[in-house]
């Protein structure tokens, strides 16, 4: 499994605004700034979250970005799915069968009982981390890291 720079980065500005307290929101600008990406990647990234439901704008003065929803609810196999996609679709045999109309191995394949069941770990793991989970974490990540630099 390969996590994509558009996942790795829109999680991240996930919780860059997930961290903001409620009725406060975030920019573009500071996002940008903080995570150290080009505003136009940033405005990319917010635009696929806000059109999956994970986020809401506000334009004017006081305007931005906040969550559509609290931070213990929105958990990472749904913010992953909405940035990339999941690891296995059980439609992906339909959708590339090969040169033929229907994939050869369609009967008796070895080889998708172990990706549903990869599947199926993994969106256990993401279904039970959430943004709240992680920013709750921050600093206890920020002292291991502190401790392991010496």
């Amino acid at each position: 499994m390969k996590i994509s720079a558009q996942e790795e980065y829109g999680i991240r500005c996930l919780i860059r605004i997930a961290r903001k307290a409620p009725g406060q929101s975030v920019t573009i600008p500071e996002i940008s700034r903080a995570e150290g990406i080009s505003e136009h990647y940033v405005a990319k990234l917010l635009r696929i979250l806000r059109r999956g439901a994970l986020i809401k704008s506000a334009r004017g003065q006081a305007g931005g970005y906040t969550l559509a929803r609290p931070p213990g609810e929105i958990n990472l196999g749904e913010a992953l799915a909405v940035l990339g996609g999941r690891l296995y679709e059980p439609a992906f045999c339909e959708q590339h069968p090969g040169n033929a109309a229907v994939c050869v191995n369609s009967i008796g394949c070895s080889i998708r009982p172990l990706w549903r069941s990869l599947q199926g770990a993994v969106d256990q793991v993401l279904g039970q981390a959430t943004l709240q989970s992680l920013i709750s974490r921050q600093p206890e990540i920020a002292l291991r890291a502190r401790d392991l630099l010496g």
